[in-house]
């Protein structure tokens, strides 16, 4: 089976909660519905992870909706859907197709996940700019690199989880198994596999 790329419509500027309301309502949930989620929907929710929010930021990159280290934007976005993986191309708000195929499984350890969405968060290093100007003079240190990592996705799960609350959807942000999805998703040796999070309307 051959995948084209999905171009995503316009991410929209209206609609749903509140922050604060959406605040309120975030919580884990588990129990998701299979339904696939409209296009305009999945739009909204990659750009709420970490897509463009303006052409022009720090060090002369784009800014996003999420935070990174130096504006490293390090954490990519693996979309394992019933058809297969794609790559979040934030700059031109696409998916590029990756692997053909169900790949949902990987998502969770006991295989039991059958939600529309799973993003699995993916990094980096070769991101890390060392160059001269670097604010960070220990951003070349691995357990630095690492905790920079863990923290920049968490800000993009938590604008996730924060989306999926105006919109009534489910988020459950987990583990998965990463050796398995890194050779799925033919990661190259800079890259990681930190954490996967499921997301679709709510089964009940």
């Amino acid at each position: 089976m051959n995948l084209d790329p999905i171009r995503l419509p316009r991410p929209e500027k209206d609609g749903g909660k509140s922050v604060l309301a959406s605040l309120w309502a975030r919580r884990t949930v588990r129990e998701i519905s299979a339904k696939r989620l409209p296009l305009q929907t999945l739009s909204n929710l990659l750009w709420a992870a970490g897509g463009v929010n303006r052409r022009r930021a720090a060090f002369d990159r784009s800014g996003r909706t999420a935070g990174s280290a130096s504006n490293s934007q390090e954490i990519d976005l693996y979309v394992a859907m019933p058809e297969g993986v794609f790559l979040y191309q934030a700059q031109t708000h696409q998916l590029t197709p990756v692997a053909a195929g169900d790949f949902r499984a990987l998502a969770s350890r006991n295989g039991s996940t059958s939600a529309p969405v799973h993003i699995f968060y993916v990094a980096d290093v070769s991101r890390f700019w060392q160059g001269a100007g670097q604010p960070d003079p220990h951003i070349g240190d691995p357990e630095v690199q690492k905790s920079y990592c863990y923290v920049d996705t968490g800000l993009m799960a938590q604008n996730v989880a924060l989306f999926a609350a105006s919109q009534g959807l489910a988020a459950w942000f987990h583990n998965c198994d990463r050796e398995t999805a890194g050779h799925a998703f033919k990661l190259k040796p800079n890259q990681r596999v930190l954490f996967a999070q499921s997301v679709g309307m709510k089964a009940r």
